[in-house]
């Protein structure tokens, strides 16, 4: 007989008691693995434990751990699983790649079947669409804030401060950028300028001293970086 692992979830107490208990999860669970001819080996339960993480949820981590050839996981949904469907379509290939497969009864999801892995692999192109739809629209935000000297990242660039939202040019730090730009363009090593700047006690934006990689970051975002 064909075996199969359970994995059941519930974040927290009103969860269990107001939503799909555990105990419910386990009984469709059950039902599946006797209509379709699995014995069901063992089912792992993370009880009141978040969905976000897979590290904190010790019996995904041991159920993943114990899936063997031909085997399959049983959830209820993928919300059991992850709480994204792109980290749910991580795990399912984890699955796959052990030759294993993946059920999931909410959303009819049985990679056992033709029809259930069409599915699956249906649901993993949506969500690289819809992961590089959401880099594009904020790829574009970010250029137009920029565009438009607005503050366009959690750190005021430097060169400039944040002034009600907007950037507005520091003379001095303009100055330290200028001559950065220069010193590149004269061939020096991006090694050579942090050194540089350091030796005069030049700061970065937060203090620190200037390291190489913070000179090529800092000449990327100006559009003036050299072949390295």
């Amino acid at each position: 007989m064909k075996q199969a692992i359970g994995y059941i979830r519930v974040s927290t107490e009103k969860q269990a008691n107001e939503g799909v208990s555990l105990e419910a999860q386990e009984a469709r669970i059950e039902s599946w693995c006797k209509t379709n001819g699995y014995e069901l080996v063992k089912v792992y339960v993370d009880a009141g434990i978040s969905g976000k993480r897979m590290d904190t949820r010790k019996e995904l981590l041991a159920a993943l751990a114990a899936l063997k050839k031909g085997m399959a996981l049983v959830s209820y949904s993928l919300s059991r699983l992850a709480r994204s469907t792109a980290d749910a379509i991580a795990i399912g290939n984890q699955i796959a790649k052990k030759k294993a497969d993946m059920v999931s009864l909410s959303e009819q999801i049985d990679t056992t079947t033709a029809s259930g892995n069409m599915m699956f692999q249906m649901l993993a192109v949506l969500a690289e669409f819809e992961r590089k739809l959401t880099a594009e629209r904020t790829k574009t935000a970010l250029q137009h804030k920029k565009a438009t000297g607005q503050k366009y990242c959690n750190q005021t660039p430097y060169g400039f401060e944040a002034i009600e939202g907007r950037l507005v040019q520091v003379q001095q730090e303009a100055e330290v950028v200028a001559e950065i730009q220069a010193a590149r363009s004269n061939g020096n090593t991006l090694q050579f300028i942090a050194d540089n700047l350091n030796g005069r006690s030049i700061p970065t934006k937060t203090g620190k001293q200037w390291q190489p990689a913070t000179i090529h970051l800092l000449l990327k975002r100006t559009a003036l970086v050299p072949a390295l």
